[in-house]
């Protein structure tokens, strides 16, 4: 479904070239200052332009439409919307075949050919915006606790190997700081499993990794046990990621979230034609990003900060 959350729950609605794409905010308290001012910065870092990224040019403008009042959240839901207008629809007539790596044949068979395929639809990248402004207003809920993402180091090289006709993949590492310990709810709403949960909305996340958790599949309890150290909780390493039983154990938690390349590559491939009923060659026009993992840090902390903050809200509620 296109709605996530408990306490604090967004919904996404629109589609990569349909006349908006928005979210709507329930369970946000109320005399939180918010305006369009307050989502501004983040939506800046995800914009495109820069380097790798597509050259769509859309003013990406937010519109709160309700849940706003002399400055302040009312309590009511919130939506913000923003204008879809730099499209080109017209590089999505692929005569027969559907785009290698993207959910295009998956999309068609699922709703039988009823969706909106023309710039990924619903599945396009271009739905990660609402999720940002959603994530700016996330976090004033959550103050002290501090979210930053960022790409892999060797991300930017990798794109530049890979121009002008292919793409790259890339991992966003995050560190979430300040967060009490106490904080999620096992078994199924636990602090991985709404993580991971949230991540693997973003088009293109693949894999998400806690702490070592790769790595602890080879190592002896004797290494990977993280020790307490200290009255407050603090331990000598964090191979955990600071998350035991699914609940924040007041470290630093540490997450990295894996993003395969960009499926649309402008490199000849052959794949099977609906049509023609055989395999041929087929290239692919029009503006995408060479390395999508390059413009997702934001929308790391976005999706972070929306988990975060449902959780805090559910503790709350709770009397934790």
């Amino acid at each position: 479904m296109n709605t996530f959350g408990n306490s604090f729950r967004v919904t996404l609605y629109g589609e990569s070239h349909g006349a908006k794409i928005g979210i709507v905010i329930d369970g946000c308290p109320a005399g939180i200052a918010f305006s369009p001012a307050d989502i501004l910065p983040d939506i800046e870092r995800r914009r495109t332009g820069g380097f790798g990224g597509s050259s769509r040019a859309e003013s990406d403008i937010p519109e709160i439409e309700s849940g706003i009042y002399n400055g302040y959240t009312t309590g009511a839901p919130i939506l913000i919307s923003f204008n879809n207008k730099d499209v080109r629809s017209e590089d999505y007539q692929f005569d027969g075949f559907f785009r290698p790596g993207h959910a295009d044949y998956a999309a068609n068979r699922k709703y039988n050919g009823y969706n909106n395929p023309l710039g990924g639809g619903q599945f396009s990248g271009r739905m990660t915006l609402p999720i940002v402004a959603a994530g700016s207003l996330a976090k004033k809920i959550i103050p002290g606790v501090l979210i930053s993402a960022s790409t892999n180091s060797d991300c930017l090289a990798n794109a530049q190997k890979a121009m002008p006709d292919d793409s790259s993949g890339g991992i966003v590492e995050c560190r979430i700081n300040g967060l009490p310990a106490g904080i999620g709810e096992p078994f199924f709403d636990s602090m991985e499993s709404m993580l991971a949960h949230a991540m693997f909305s973003i088009p293109g996340a693949k894999a998400i990794e806690f702490g070592n958790g790769i790595a602890s599949a080879s190592m002896l309890g004797s290494e990977y046990n993280d020790c307490i150290v200290s009255q407050d909780g603090r331990t000598a390493t964090n191979n955990c990621g600071g998350i035991n039983g699914g609940i924040s154990n007041g470290n630093e938690i540490i997450f990295r979230t894996y993003f395969h390349p960009t499926p649309s590559i402008a490199k000849k491939q052959k794949t099977y034609n609906f049509i023609t009923m055989q395999m041929q060659d087929f290239e692919i026009h029009g503006r995408h990003d060479i390395c999508f993992a390059l413009r997702t840090p934001v929308i790391v902390e976005a999706l972070a900060a929306i988990v975060i903050a449902d959780l805090t809200l559910i503790s709350k509620t709770a009397g934790r």
